[in-house]
């Protein structure tokens, strides 16, 4: 039977292999979806390695929290499919598990440290590429470990923050892993903005503005531009921005309220730094056929 070149790019969609792999497999397979994608997981571990020069960018962000210590952990996959997939999301849940009582520091040390299965990080991430079909890393892990409030909060698998807060309880500590995941302040007081930031706002705010306000008395220029910074300072601090649970008040003011103060906070989203390649698979089908695209 014809395969058609929608089908290559759905199976390739569903499971990151390479279009002539995904042409043999619905050959094989008579055109069914289902059994050639079950039928290229079979291929098994020798395609392992193949896979991982291939650019993994989606994939989830998982966590794991005791107390005071707590992590997170970026898992990528190189599609959202497979980032949903039970044996990716298995993986997932146990690396941070292990990464949790390990004290981990960073992803290299983790792909040594053994699950609960006996395998280590990185024989079942190899496990995990051969059933699911594409590749399969872990990227990055970042931890918290003291006697301070702490909240671990992941927000629809794609973002996750740890935030650490001294006083205050359990509860306003989320509140506030919430507020980084949704506003995702650079810095978190003002005292935490570079000096080189703030010199090149008064920078940016001065060319913006009129001769005629450039001529206006140094004190008068200076209060202007002043007032300026103290707002850029304010949207790029947590302490200066609006607290998402309570607009009416700054992070600075709710903190204050509850008897807070936030240490500091890390923030991971799922994919960030990394290049997407962006496939034109009509283009990609007519250039293994020999066809070259009409102009």
């Amino acid at each position: 039977m014809e395969i058609t070149a929608s089908q290559v790019k759905e199976l390739r969609e569903r499971t990151g292999a390479g279009m002539m792999e995904c042409k043999k497999a619905l050959t094989e397979n008579q055109g069914n979806i289902d059994a050639a994608g079950e039928w290229l997981r079979k291929q098994g571990l020798a395609k392992a390695d193949k896979k991982a020069s291939r650019v993994a960018a989606e994939g989830r962000i998982v966590s794991a929290q005791e107390g005071g210590k707590a992590v997170l952990v970026e898992i990528n996959s190189e599609t959202d499919f497979v980032a949903k997939d039970e044996n990716f999301l298995g993986f997932a849940n146990a690396v941070a598990k292990a990464a949790l009582a390990s004290g981990a520091k960073d992803a290299e040390t983790l792909k040594s440290v053994k699950l609960a299965s006996g395998e280590t990080v990185e024989e079942a991430r190899a496990a995990v590429v051969a059933k699911v079909g594409e590749n399969v890393q872990v990227r990055r892990l970042v931890s918290v470990d003291t006697g301070n409030n702490v909240a671990a909060y992941v927000h629809g698998g794609r973002i996750g923050v740890l935030v650490e807060v001294k006083g205050g309880d359990a509860d306003f500590a989320r509140g506030i892993a919430m507020h980084v995941a949704a506003m995702n302040p650079p810095y978190n007081k003002a005292g935490d903005v570079p000096a080189a930031f703030v010199e090149k706002e008064k920078e940016i705010e001065l060319a913006k503005m009129s001769e005629k306000d450039k001529a206006k008395p140094a004190q008068i220029l200076e209060k202007i531009i002043g007032g300026k910074i103290a707002k850029i300072v304010n949207e790029n601090t947590l302490y200066g921005q609006a607290y998402v649970l309570n607009t009416d008040q700054t992070v600075e003011a709710a903190a204050k309220a509850a008897g807070a103060d936030v240490v500091g906070f890390q923030r991971l989203a799922v994919g960030e730094g990394i290049e997407k390649v962006v496939e034109d698979y009509a283009a990609e089908v007519m250039k293994q056929a020999g066809l070259a695209p009409k102009a």
